[in-house]
């Protein structure tokens, strides 16, 4: 209730403040590469154009630079994928309050081959301590997305520092996911993707999923109004109109009917 109270003193600060010069027909979202590679976004938001008149306009970066960009006021709100870093932005002060939107999962693909012979596990964390026992080469978007961020995460449960081995078997790409895939694709490398980039990706030549399954690959999604008493000229009231939407019946109802080839992508979780 407390919780509550506050969001909406915040909401109502911004909207005083930013009255004269916030153009509320549209709003800024910041996301990641994930929501909108996957087609998810251009298929939910034009039912919540429709419904209401305002427009979104997405930018799609990693999770990293997402959160970097709304700390730097420019953008509405945040929807991304590294709950650790989300709360954290809200705990700084830069948000107003963190809710869960939908999940899906990671999956570690490479090539058919398999060098490392990890096809079939369940544990990633022993997978990827198999590819670089093998050297075996390693994709990584080295973005500080929170795809990366999953996979240092796993690289730690797997004992293993790849960053020592940069530039040899372990290859940083600085990009995006389909980027990314596109690269080991074209090198035969293992890599670590989210599972609705790697359903939308076309360029899959020799690859294919070779480890899901282990708990440690859930992916969460979280979305976030920023902060207007950080940043006035946040569209506050549009911004949270939105998030109502996406955590609501129709938001979550419209992720859970988006599938690509039958297979659904994104699985509603709102509280």
């Amino acid at each position: 209730m407390i919780r509550n109270i506050v969001r909406a003193a915040l909401i109502a600060v911004g909207l005083s403040a930013g009255a004269a010069n916030a153009e509320e027909s549209f709003i800024v979202v910041q996301s990641t590469t994930s929501t909108q590679n996957s087609g998810l976004l251009d298929y939910i938001l034009p039912w919540f154009e429709a419904e209401t008149g305002i427009d979104v306009r997405v930018v799609a970066v990693g999770t990293g630079q997402a959160i970097r960009n709304a700390i730097n006021g420019d953008g509405d709100v945040l929807l991304v994928h590294a709950k650790p870093a989300e709360e954290q932005f809200v705990i700084d002060g830069w948000g107003v309050e963190r809710l869960d939107v939908m999940y899906n999962d990671f999956v570690l693909v490479g090539p058919k081959s398999d060098p490392a012979k990890v096809k079939g596990g369940l544990d990633v964390a022993v997978a990827l301590a198999a590819v670089a026992e093998a050297e075996a080469p390693f994709a990584s978007r080295g973005d500080d997305s929170g795809t990366h961020k999953a996979e240092l995460r796993l690289w730690v449960a797997a004992d293993t520092d790849p960053t020592g081995a940069s530039g040899t078997w372990y290859r940083e790409t600085g990009s995006g996911m389909g980027a990314t895939l596109n690269v080991a694709s074209g090198m035969g490398a293992y890599a670590l993707t989210d599972r609705a980039t790697w359903q939308s990706f076309g360029n899959k030549g020799n690859m294919e999923v070779l480890v899901e399954g282990d708990p440690r690959l859930f992916n969460q999604y979280g979305v976030i109004l920023v902060n207007p008493e950080k940043h006035p000229r946040v569209r506050a009231a549009a911004g949270q109109r939105f998030i109502d939407w996406l955590t609501g019946p129709d938001g979550q109802a419209a992720i859970s009917s988006y599938k690509l080839d039958g297979q659904q992508l994104f699985f509603p979780n709102a509280k």
